[in-house]
């Protein structure tokens, strides 16, 4: 592409509609190649199980906690805090996905104990949490788990991310535009630049953001160094930095003409598609070398649609002579970018929905739901201007272009509410991690002078389940019971269950066939005959997914 691209540009696209296609296709094609040579698989990060599990009760601290994740993480900030209200800043060790933490067991107390962590994904994403568990008993007032989710941080990353996407999308999609569809055309120009300068300033703020989303730290540190780095340590960064560049090569494509406009802005649009696919749940999801390419053409086909509204909204209006000839090559060339838009975004929608019910049983589905109640209507406008108005409106007809001016108005809003959607996926796990955590078992262990239990259930949703436990005595010996028996209640179900466990003879006692009805916290207890005269129970809370 490079070797003829001087040429491309030197010729320029007045009244040649095919030129046109043959470059944007050859946007998709690069796009497509570059980000297809990157296979390694990545996602948002889960945890899948902790060790000590979450409300263990062990006689000892141990020496050290271990973390499983979904998929590799880089740990940001782990702390441990202690039952008498201290805390202690750790350092972790990561291994692939598993994250190891030497707990300090030298000054060890009694009691509950929480282990807080944030990790950062490799799609660019941070994830917190927390795991509880306790030394010899549970404490009478537990220490409360860290605030997660900042309302006023979560606040500010999605209007930075949307007006990010304001600046790609109607700026350097605008420029894009301007240079490409409409040479000489001066309408929008200001408009236009005015996104652009908007996206330059969201680009390093939402990196800052970033890095006080990563450290789960408050507004008041944005400005310092330790903020920076940790966005540093994410994937957003790339993101970002691409962002930036593609709006100032749209910014210098404005003050530019001819040639060297045309290439800026070509710059610029692919930039926009390139910066999308560096980071987010879409683009780190595997197949890589299907779902990156599916991001780029994705980005650089919206941009190109939503950068070439303003400019041509304002033509119309002023009834300028070029709208015409502008118009009629956005009408040439837009019905081969919404056939790519609605290729990828259903790729993109199959991987990272994997089953229809969570479009309704999931956050990410049901704002995935809204936008496409957005697209929909959004796509029967753009039809009726294709096929209606825009033949009258290049011929003048002052009617049409008044109509064609009104409803690409209506078109940029509601893209812009499109865009605002989108900002919102920023903070939900796409369905298809929320399945790999439900698949995991949901564990706990309790441990009691006279005997101990690892118990879990596969998979650790609700639903119909399997429970298997592993009962010992208080020292780690083996107890050979006569009979155990599995009951579990919660607030929500309709009755408790209770049901005997069988023994297969590998050392657990099984429960096959349970059917779990809500989601939730249960309690759960495990009553074990010994003899005929000793009984016992063993009792903990276990957390069911939905």
């Amino acid at each position: 592409m490079g070797a003829r691209f001087p040429s491309l540009v030197r010729g320029g696209i007045a009244g040649d509609g095919a030129r046109l296609e043959t470059l944007l296709a050859r946007i998709l094609l690069a796009g497509m190649i570059f980000f297809g040579g990157t296979l390694v698989a990545a996602a948002h990060a889960s945890l899948l199980r902790a060790v000590p599990a979450e409300g263990t009760v062990v006689q000892l601290l141990p020496p050290q906690a271990t973390l499983t994740f979904s998929e590799p993480v880089t740990a940001l900030v782990i702390e441990l805090l202690r039952p008498d209200g201290s805390s202690a800043r750790l350092v972790g060790n990561v291994s692939g996905a598993s994250l190891t933490v030497a707990l300090p067991a030298n000054d060890a107390v009694n009691g509950t104990y929480l282990l807080s962590w944030r990790v950062v994904s490799d799609d660019g994403h941070p994830v917190g949490g927390f795991s509880r568990f306790s030394v010899g008993s549970p404490s009478a007032t537990p220490p409360q788990p860290p605030e997660l989710n900042d309302p006023t941080l979560r606040a500010a990353l999605w209007a930075a991310k949307f007006t990010l996407y304001l600046g790609l999308f109607l700026g350097a999609g605008g420029a894009f535009a301007l240079a490409w569809l409409a040479p000489g055309n001066r309408h929008g120009m200001v408009a236009v630049t005015a996104f652009t300068a908007l996206g330059l300033v969201a680009a390093p703020i939402s990196f800052g953001l970033q890095g006080l989303d990563a450290l789960g730290a408050p507004l008041g540190l944005f400005g310092q160094p330790v903020t920076w780095q940790a966005a540093a340590a994410t994937s957003y960064a790339y993101t970002a930095a691409v962002a930036f560049m593609a709006l100032a090569f749209a910014l210098l494509a404005l003050a530019s003409e001819g040639a060297l406009a045309r290439g800026l802005a070509l710059a610029a649009l692919a930039g926009t598609g390139a910066a999308l696919a560096a980071s987010g749940h879409a683009s780190a999801a595997a197949p890589q070398w299907l779902t990156r390419p599916m991001v780029f053409i994705h980005g650089a086909g919206i941009a190109f649609w939503a950068g070439a509204l303003v400019p041509l909204c304002l033509a119309s209006r002023r009834h300028a002579p070029e709208a015409g000839a502008a118009l009629g090559r956005f009408s040439t060339a837009i019905p081969y970018v919404v056939a790519a838009l609605i290729a990828a975004g259903v790729v993109l929608a199959v991987v990272q929905v994997e089953d229809v019910r969570a479009l309704w049983q999931t956050a990410y589905g049901r704002l995935l739901l809204v936008k496409l109640a957005l697209v929909v209507p959004l796509l029967l406008l753009a039809a009726a201007n294709r096929w209606k108005l825009t033949k009258p409106s290049m011929t003048g007809q002052p009617q049409a272009q008044r109509l064609m001016s009104r409803n690409i108005i209506v078109e940029t809003l509601i893209m812009a509410a499109i865009l605002a959607v989108v900002a919102g996926f920023r903070f939900t796990p796409p369905p298809r991690v929320l399945a790999i955590e439900a698949a995991e078992p949901a564990t706990f262990h309790v441990h009691t002078p006279e005997a101990m239990a690892d118990f879990s259930l596969t998979p650790g949703r609700a639903g119909v389940v399997s429970a298997s436990m592993v009962i010992m005595t208080g020292d780690f010996g083996p107890l050979d019971a006569r009979s155990v028996t599995l009951r579990m209640d919660h607030a929500e179900a309709a009755a408790p269950i209770s049901a005997g466990a069988y023994k297969p003879g590998d050392g657990t006692w099984r429960v096959d066939g349970l059917e779990v009805p809500v989601a939730g916290t249960w309690t759960a207890s495990i009553d074990v005959e010994i003899s005929e005269t000793q009984r016992l129970t063993l009792t903990s809370e276990i957390t069911i997914r939905p």
